[in-house]
């Protein structure tokens, strides 16, 4: 294999997945070397689908949106047909932005030098090029990204061609039924920042094992006898009975069950009954990330939800505070001389292991030599 010079050179052996009962977790310089961050970029966040926003936020025409994906610019915007459509947030002049926040517009504008886009990334407007020569607009167009929806969420994709998000979450909506992700309202966005890599964050959330330890009440919220673990092709999901004790939530007698799905590579859908939270998880470097909590109700807007959601949040605040602290403990300690990598519980963090297989196959897949084309035959 032969990497790119800013990413790490990995060895064969520790790309190898190897079954749980007998795996090693995954070496830890992959926490805190920085050239995991640029691999990464490329062959995990810039190779997956990623949710960017809501689809209540371009609903009509001339809505857009605007985010980071593996370090680069998105904007997605509702052109006057009707068509979602994403781009880089990048103008084809000299890298002016086209918006800073989310807005809306009858055209996308630079705020740089004012060349003027149509909402279907053509370019219309170029301000004093009447002497430039041999230039077309029709060269100069948007550069577009891929962009499709699931369940009212919206995702881009920076590879070519593919294939649809749906597929990413095939089998979701049946294990979940009767509970409709689509007809939940937003309601409340809150952001953690925390000074550890994502991935130390992804393992943390992936896994029980911790529970009765850092998190007392969620302890006693969740059934712990009947915490489960599964994986599937792209996603793995824990779920666990409600006990119904100290919980903001309606569970009718101790009878609903938590869904914690989390989708490869950074996005948590955390299930629970009148309420959709979604988690995106954002490297900043190579010891700091930021998580995007988004919480959705059945009944948002309501004056009789306020009182639950505040109760919803602050309960969640808690329990991120203390995935904060401990998350932060364990970024220090995988860059101590005394640790390398350990080892799963198979009971306890089949989501960890899952988790990490994935990773190590992008890694895998960016890293091998493209193939030889072949010479003509003569």
């Amino acid at each position: 294999m032969h990497p790119p010079a800013d990413h790490p050179s990995i060895p064969a052996a520790d790309l190898k997945v190897v079954p749980v009962e007998r795996s090693d977790t995954i070496p830890s310089s992959w926490y805190v070397d920085p050239r995991f961050h640029a691999l990464e970029r490329d062959a995990v966040f810039g190779a997956n689908w990623q949710l960017v926003g809501r689809l209540d936020q371009v609903e009509r025409p001339g809505q857009f949106l605007v985010g980071t994906v593996a370090d680069e610019p998105i904007i997605v915007v509702r052109g006057k047909d009707g068509a979602l459509r994403a781009f880089f947030n990048v103008c084809r002049h000299r890298g002016g932005p086209l918006a800073f926040c989310d807005g809306q517009a009858s055209a996308l504008r630079c705020q740089y030098h004012g060349w003027t886009y149509l909402l279907d990334g053509s370019l219309r407007g170029v301000p004093q090029m009447d002497r430039s020569e041999l230039f077309d607009k029709k060269d100069f167009g948007l550069t577009p990204v891929a962009v499709d929806t699931w369940e009212g969420l919206v995702f881009v994709h920076l590879g070519p061609k593919p294939a649809p998000v749906a597929r990413t979450f095939a089998g979701i909506l049946e294990r979940i039924g009767p509970r409709a992700l689509a007809g939940m309202q937003f309601a409340r966005r809150v952001n953690y920042e925390v000074a550890c890599n994502w991935k130390v964050y992804v393992d943390n959330y992936l896994e029980g094992y911790h529970v009765p330890f850092v998190h007392p009440e969620l302890a006693t919220l969740l059934d712990y006898a009947g915490y489960t673990t599964e994986t599937f092709d792209r996603y793995s999901l824990q779920s666990s009975p409600m006990t119904g004790e100290g919980s903001p939530y309606d569970t009718a007698g101790g009878t609903a069950t938590a869904y914690y799905y989390f989708v490869f590579p950074n996005v948590m859908l955390n299930i629970l009954p009148g309420r959709l939270q979604t988690n995106v998880v954002q490297p900043l470097g190579p010891d700091r990330c930021r998580v995007v909590f988004d919480y959705f109700y059945q009944r948002a807007g309501s004056a009789a939800l306020e009182a639950q959601v505040e109760a919803d949040v602050a309960y969640s605040d808690k329990v991120q505070e203390e995935d904060r602290e401990i998350c932060e403990h364990v970024q220090r300690g995988l860059s101590s001389r005394a640790y390398d990598r350990g080892r799963f519980s198979p009971e306890m963090e089949a989501g960890v292991h899952h988790f990490q297989k994935l990773l190590k196959q992008a890694y895998a897949a960016r890293m091998k030599p493209a193939p030889r084309r072949r010479r003509p035959t003569k």
